[in-house]
């Protein structure tokens, strides 16, 4: 047998070809990777594995549902920048992971997961726990590894641990369970990367020649910047430009926003200064963006996209291109290396913008300005069912004995008390897209939220995986009291495992987003929008984690502060429950629904 090679981690893997079991092979093939943690729940399936795990410097962090798991991974690679990996026994353990699965893929998280499948023998004869594991995330994968033959074990392994990371986005390992076991002779496979590129010289010189004769130039940071680690180029080229620098949505830490030509997020309850200052654009550069078409609807009654203006899409997958927005250039690049190719040209070239960098500059800050100003006038909603949410809940108490607070001046009080190098996580919901106006960050890696996927029971879990990833930040959650009830029990998972976080739960008895469709639409009619809660905090108690509730204005600040030196001096998970409103800010899109029509008579009434 050749000398074990030593990898970077202090572990080691058999160099050349070797005898072992197809187990074996699997796991020296996730060591060859770089794994060290994985989340999911044990299973018989893949038990023989699993039993070597410890050994070969691998952790599985057992979870209370595997929807969970495959969200910690997901939280696990997009802070970490490797690999996420979630495991499950077949068939419904499996299953459980379909939706996790695909908030990953929209986020581009290269998460892969293991799913162990019913034996050889028996697949067809309708067995215990038997599916066909392959068609359920056919959808949401970039690639499907099928095990065929034990003795090919490490190599589909290694493949789908490459085609995540080339892709950028979910792979899936599929085993029969019976191939776990044996003797083969294989080689583990050295761990293949892609060096991008900056994409063609002709696309970057055409591009470089726009921006040469752009007047008012704006960049859209994307999560390709994120993914790329390129911030800083991105920074070098929007200061060139003398830009204003836009985040794609829900893309908030893909730009500092102390920098002076920060503008804040497009999209859904995004920031005015930044649709404002798009709207004006002549050239736009999306630097790592897809453009996705929710990213850049109308909002707060702007339809702000420059229709006029020339596009200069760059992202690192070439489908990806004019796919939404019509565009002038298509970029099919790295982010970082094409912000470099073209702050290149650009370096010693005079640019018809420069001469107006002071006054674009002053034009920034004044509409950073105004918008700050709005954001801290506007205390609550104006709309009339807020109003009278507002009216009827000043009547009441909450349980807790003090006063519903308006979830505007709660994020704004959060936003204050955020400490730095803190993660994010947003679940899906009224309150937790209102902040999208409110949370702003310094570093990459740093926001996660739901994407395009859009599920409830996202942010907690996601956070968890986060926070394993990187145990020396700050790791705080959003939800609303309904995606909360999808994630709640995962608190268990924080206190088993010591994985200390802290999740704020805006406690407003209902289902938002959807509540807000009925209020435009139906009249107020409200089927199955109302929630009827016990205590989070006291839930929270009961689970071993701290639970602190929340109903004055002047205690929010510091209860996070509370709660965040509870989880980085003491390992404690806190859940923060902060009563808040009936009121609701603007529904996701005033397109999706059409005012009911009714033409039977029983139902006259309903329109």
């Amino acid at each position: 047998m050749s000398q074990p090679q030593s990898l970077s981690d202090g572990r080691t893997i058999p160099s050349g070809p070797t005898k072992m079991t197809p187990s074996e092979a699997f796991v020296e093939t996730l060591v060859a990777n770089g794994v060290t943690d994985m989340f999911g729940i044990m299973g018989s399936a893949f038990m023989d594995a699993m039993d070597i795990f410890a050994p070969a410097g691998i952790r599985l962090i057992p979870v209370v549902h595997e929807q969970g798991a495959g969200h910690m991974a997901d939280g696990y690679a997009r802070v970490s920048g490797r690999h996420g990996v979630v495991i499950g026994q077949n068939g419904p353990g499996i299953s459980n992971c379909v939706t996790a699965i695909g908030a990953a893929y929209w986020a581009h998280s290269p998460v892969v997961i293991v799913t162990p499948e019913t034996g050889t023998m028996t697949m067809g004869l309708g067995g215990f726990q038997e599916c066909k594991q392959l068609p359920m995330f056919q959808e949401f994968t970039k690639y499907q590894g099928h095990v065929t033959h034990p003795a090919r074990m490490a190599e589909y392994t290694g493949r789908c641990f490459d085609r995540a990371m080339s892709e950028m986005g979910p792979t899936q390992l599929n085993i029969p369970r019976d191939y776990f076991y044996g003797e083969i002779t294989c080689e583990i496979p050295k761990p293949a990367r892609l060096d991008r590129g900056a994409g063609g010289e002709h696309s970057l010189d055409e591009a470089a020649e726009l921006l040469a004769k752009a007047k008012f130039p704006v960049i859209i940071s994307g999560g390709g910047v994120v993914m790329a680690d390129a911030v800083e180029e991105c920074k070098a080229l929007a200061e060139r430009l003398g830009a204003p620098v836009v985040n794609s949505y829900l893309h908030n830490d893909s730009f500092p926003a102390s920098h002076p030509l920060w503008c804040g997020p497009l999209g859904y309850q995004g920031s005015k200064a930044a649709m404002k200052l798009m709207s004006q654009a002549d050239v736009v550069v999306a630097l790592g963006s897809r453009l996705g078409p929710f990213g850049t609807l109308p909002q707060h009654g702007m339809d702000y996209w420059p229709k006029n203006a020339k596009i200069i899409q760059i992202d690192a997958d070439n489908k990806m291109l004019g796919l939404v927005k019509k565009i002038s250039v298509g970029i099919c690049g790295d982010a970082k290396a094409a912000a470099v190719a073209l702050t290149s040209r650009l370096a010693k070239r005079t640019l018809e913008c420069d001469a107006s960098k002071a006054e674009r500059a002053a034009k920034v800050a004044a509409e950073k300005a105004a918008w700050e100003k709005e954001l801290d006038e506007w205390t609550h909603e104006r709309d009339p069912f807020s109003l009278d949410m507002i009216e009827e809940n000043a009547k009441e108490k909450p349980f807790s004995g003090g006063e519903y607070l308006h979830p505007r001046q709660v994020l704004r009080e959060l936003e204050k008390a955020m400490p730095e190098d803190v993660m994010v996580s947003t679940d899906i919901g009224n309150i937790n897209s209102v902040a999208n106006s409110y949370l702003r960050f310094e570093k990459p890696r740093s926001f996660f939220a739901a994407m395009s996927f859009g599920n409830c029971g996202y942010a907690f879990p996601t956070i968890i995986g986060a926070k394993v990833a990187a145990p020396h930040r700050p790791a705080v959650s959003y939800a609303g009291d309904g995606a909360w009830g999808m994630s709640l029990m995962e608190t268990m998972t924080c206190v088993r495992h010591n994985i200390p976080v802290t999740a704020v739960v805006f406690h407003n008895r209902q289902w938002g987003a959807e509540k807000k469709n009925q209020v435009d639409f139906y009249n107020r009619r409200f089927v199955a929008g109302e929630l009827d809660n016990q205590s989070f905090a006291e839930i929270a108690r009961a689970m071993g984690a701290e639970g602190i509730t929340v109903d004055r204005l002047e205690d929010v600040g510091p209860a996070l502060k509370k709660a965040i030196e509870l989880q980085m001096n003491e390992g404690k998970t806190t859940i923060i429950e902060i009563m808040c409103t009936r009121e609701l800010g603007d529904p996701f899109r005033r397109d999706a629904l059409s005012k009911p029509v009714r033409f039977l008579d029983k139902y006259k009434d309903y329109v």
